[in-house]
């Protein structure tokens, strides 16, 4: 027999095992297709609801903005470009209206955007300490943000009322003026809206600061603290590097929802 040849009982094992490898391999590929089936299964609902809420708007808001939309008209036009050029040059009657709209918009961002980058992150400094009652100081800071938006304006719309809210009635007691306009007037109606998207939505930045905080190696801070680095040196050497990936998506986040709701709320 030549080294070529194999016997029979090898040429059989060589079989089997390759056998045993094709049957393994369809194994795999029939559960990577049923996880697949049963993934999309999963995403199906929320795929649904985001076809048909946000997609599908946003289909016809542009086809709208090309035509001549008019309730009165029994056909839409179709005029291209028209409608943003008249934004643009201020032909169109709604200039005006979109560029207050877009002032509001990056007054708010300019305005609520810092706030909460900075406050969030030093709750987030003060909940990754060890203390007594840590875990419900985390709560109460996460809470307003699984409120909802009308539970919040229907609470701070009596809390900052002019004459019956709560934070008037307090800065009266403290020998303050008590019939500020929170919601009538600016720029008190700014610092309302502000204050109040700072209260409602910094827990939700503040749990992302503290899972990063909580990443960063204890090592790197005792190795400091061993080069004789105080807590300012620490937090900027440290904390800050530690927290350079976190600092771009909580930034990213917060300016595309703190714009959409302002142009929300403009419109």
């Amino acid at each position: 027999m030549s080294n070529t040849e194999l016997s029979p009982t090898t040429a059989a094992g060589v079989g089997a095992t390759s056998g045993s490898a094709e049957v393994r391999r369809a194994e795999r590929d029939t559960a990577r297709r049923a996880e697949a089936r049963d993934a999309y299964l999963l995403l199906a609902p929320y795929l649904v609801l985001f076809l048909v809420f946000v997609i599908a708007p946003i289909v016809f808001g542009v086809w709208i903005s090309l035509h001549e939309y008019d309730y009165s008209l029994p056909s839409k036009p179709f005029i291209g470009l028209d409608n943003y050029s008249g934004l643009l040059n201020g032909s169109s009657p709604f200039a005006a209206l979109f560029w207050q709209s877009m002032r509001a918009t990056w007054l708010f961002t300019v305005l609520s955007v810092p706030l909460l980058l900075v406050i969030p992150l030093l709750v987030a400094l003060v909940m990754n300490q060890r203390f007594r009652g840590r875990n419900l100081f985390r709560a109460l800071y996460f809470a307003p943000y699984v409120l909802g938006v009308a539970v919040v304006s229907v609470l701070w719309r009596y809390l900052l009322d002019t004459n019956i809210g709560l934070v008037n009635h307090y800065l009266g007691l403290l020998g303050l003026p008590d019939n500020i306009p929170w919601l009538t007037q600016l720029p008190w109606g700014w610092a309302s809206l502000v204050g109040v998207t700072v209260w409602w939505t910094l827990g939700f930045n503040a749990v992302i600061y503290l899972a990063a905080l909580q990443e960063i190696s204890a090592d790197l801070y005792e190795a400091a603290r061993v080069d004789g680095a105080g807590a300012w040196h620490r937090f900027r050497y440290v904390t800050l590097p530690g927290l350079r990936p976190v600092l771009l998506f909580v930034t990213s986040v917060t300016i595309i929802v703190r714009s959409t709701c302002s142009g929300s709320r403009s419109s």
